[in-house]
């Protein structure tokens, strides 16, 4: 008896998958990531190539993206063989991205690490009086507060010299056990292995029965993040100092357009927080209805998504100023970039105000679910993305389980080196490189000459507003054929003119690092041509002919198996190429 072959899934409820997309666009970017761009790079005057880069690339490519999976009913992989099938390799290239991007785990087993000591009577970041403090340990005790209304403020480092915070040394020492560099590896920390397998095996509870799953916990994490986030914000604004962070937070430099960096962060951070490039998108919308509304979805989302980096950055900054004041010294030594605002400058803050273990654990609380969505969206994109390439295997009964198991169980071992005392270093190269704007903006420049090109611009309005009733402004059409790709184009280059070498802290990575970095970079970049030119030789007929087989969709040959979309060996109809293939 034949066994049973399983249907696509389909989200059960619209809301869910608002909260699903919701939850996948607000991550720990926008709270850690975005505020201090915001301040580093011109405070209020970086909204503008910000806003720009959003109105040009994000919104387009999101809407682009999310009308790919909801028109092909397909996974990131197979869905280019109804659009383009020369640039699967595109699919391939998410595929690989994704698998490095895995590796955020980790900071859910800190964040996690880090609400377990916040059950403590007193939080340890905020004293020196444990194992891993050194003599250069400075406390941070309930007297700072008293300070700050007494007007005398007891406090003040004058030399990070001389000096280490509390909660610094419990980051590097407590939590993390850093060692010298990459090169030393160390022993496990096993608290932090625990809670690395607590994370994997929260995420594969959160989506191993596929959006059935999916769908009831987003719920949950996506919507108490917002909830978290309105509460610190509400207790920010009110302490003392606040809005000298504020001021910090948005203070306008105009002279700061003028360095290109400021451009190039600006356009990496929308491609971040809007979750392009990374499949994500096109899995979610896979899983809509086919008269769903993606046009008017996908322009809500982007500007949710955009609201609560801007509103993040107040919650967040208005704690550091209360910390500035408490501690008597400028705005500026108390602020992280990455990992360090959410681990010890934010922390740092928390251990200063009244009630520290109650906003202690709303806050990393937080920090979980929002990064607990990104990465189970993650795992979905990859998995889905198998399940149908092989859908007659993969959809019937308990294979999704069972290879969702298996593939968490191998990337929870390959992670094993992050918990280590080394494991710091490593995260970083990969994050850096791995997972990086160049990347991102590449695999965006050959999805917008896809289907802005191969499959049409005009095609793809069609298809919106057949399943929507709405037409795409025309400025989607523009930017889809010439500006969003242009963009990408022109900052892929100049990211590689701008590079600068990996540092951490004043830690100096070793040449060989570079070059791991580098392959890691590439690896993802290079499927996309190899992939062309490997299916341009398979396939049958003349250099001519076979660009045609593979630049339109399957649908649009004739003589094509409709059971087979990866048949690419077929009869073209007679229809002109476009002027770019014109020469051959």
């Amino acid at each position: 008896m034949e066994t049973k072959v399983n249907k696509r899934e389909q989200w059960i409820k619209k809301r869910e998958y608002i909260l699903a997309a919701a939850g996948n666009l607000v991550g720990l970017g926008n709270v850690w990531r975005f505020p201090y761009l915001c301040y580093k790079n011109g405070g209020g005057v970086f909204l503008l190539p910000y806003i720009f880069f959003a109105v040009l690339c994000g919104v387009p490519l999101y809407l682009l993206e999310n009308t790919i999976g909801q028109l092909t009913q397909e996974g990131a992989i197979t869905c280019w063989n109804k659009l383009c099938p020369v640039a699967k390799g595109t699919g391939y290239a998410i595929m690989v991205i994704q698998l490095y991007s895995r590796l955020y785990s980790i900071v859910l087993a800190w964040a996690l690490l880090y609400l377990i000591y916040c059950f403590r009577a007193t939080l340890p970041w905020a004293t020196c009086n444990n194992p891993w403090n050194t003599d250069r340990c400075v406390d941070l005790t309930s007297a700072n507060w008293t300070a700050v209304h007494s007007g005398n403020l007891s406090v003040n480092w004058t030399s990070e010299n001389l000096t280490k915070s509390s909660a610094s040394e419990f980051w590097e020492r407590g939590v993390l056990s850093m060692s010298g560099g990459i090169d030393e590896v160390g022993t496990v920390k096993w608290e932090l292995l625990l809670c690395l397998l607590a994370c994997w095996v929260a995420c594969y509870f959160c989506i191993w029965k596929g959006v059935r799953s999916t769908g009831k916990v987003v719920y949950v994490t996506a919507v108490f993040p917002y909830v978290m986030l309105a509460i610190l914000l509400v207790r920010g604004l009110t302490l003392p100092g606040a809005w000298q962070g504020v001021v910090y937070y948005l203070y306008p430099e105009p002279s700061r357009l003028a360095d290109l960096q400021v451009w190039m962060e600006a356009c990496a951070q929308v491609l971040f927080s809007y979750g392009v490039a990374s499949g994500t998108l096109i899995t979610l919308g896979s899983y809509n209805k086919v008269e769903n509304n993606c046009y008017r979805d996908s322009l809500w989302l982007c500007v949710i998504n955009s609201c609560t980096s801007f509103i993040a950055g107040f919650a967040v900054f208005s704690a550091l100023g209360f910390m500035a004041q408490a501690q008597g010294i400028p705005i500026n030594m108390v602020v992280n970039s990455g990992p360090g605002l959410a681990f010890i400058a934010f922390p740092q803050a928390l251990a200063m105000m009244p009630l520290p273990q109650l906003w202690a654990v709303c806050f990393f609380i937080m920090l979980i679910m929002l990064g607990l969505d990104t990465v189970f969206a993650g795992l979905e994109t990859i998995t889905s993305s198998v399940i149908d390439m092989f859908p007659g295997t993969m959809r019937r009964p308990w294979r999704r389980e069972i290879f969702l198991l298996l593939f968490c169980s191998v990337c929870f071992i390959i992670q094993i080196p992050l918990t280590t005392q080394g494991g710091v270093y490593l995260f970083q190269l990969v994050d850096y490189y791995g997972a990086n704007g160049a990347c991102m903006l590449f695999v965006s420049f050959v999805e917008c000459v896809a289907v802005g090109w191969a499959f049409g611009a005009e095609r793809i309005c069609d298809a919106v507003e057949e399943m929507t009733g709405q037409r795409p402004w025309f400025i989607f059409i523009l930017c889809w054929r010439y500006f969003t790709p242009l963009i990408c184009m022109v900052c892929f280059i100049c990211s590689f003119v701008d590079y600068q070498p990996l540092t951490f802290g004043n830690y100096v990575y070793p040449d060989w690092a570079h070059y791991l970095g580098w392959a890691i970079a590439l690896s993802s970049i290079v499927i996309i041509p190899i992939w062309a030119i490997g299916k341009i030789c398979l396939t049958k007929g003349s250099l001519r002919q076979r660009l045609l087989v593979l630049w339109h969709p399957v649908s649009d040959h004739v003589g094509h198996k409709t059971t087979d979309m990866n048949e690419t060996e077929l009869t073209p109809v007679s229809a002109p190429l476009p002027d770019m293939l014109g020469i051959f």
